[in-house]
């Protein structure tokens, strides 16, 4: 898996897909398994902390934008 920096929240998406496409196929070997699933749990967390900073920069853009409709200044 690449460094948690540098990989995307869509291949971050596509690569959970593929660990729960092998594992409800049962094509994964139980030996693998624990491995399979520590890499989805880091994964999403991943996928949480990007939507999490997602969200926050979409209220501050949301709330500097009804500010200047208001014509609100900071001070």
């Amino acid at each position: 898996m690449e460094k948690k920096e540098k990989i995307t929240y869509r291949k971050a998406m596509k690569r959970l897909d593929e660990i729960v496409g092998k594992i409800e196929s049962e094509q994964i070997d139980v030996d693998e398994l624990s491995g399979h699933v520590k890499e989805a749990v880091t994964l999403i967390n991943l996928c949480k902390d990007k939507i999490e900073k997602a969200e926050l920069e979409v209220r501050q853009v949301v709330d500097g934008f009804e500010k200047d409709l208001t014509g609100e200044t900071e001070g």
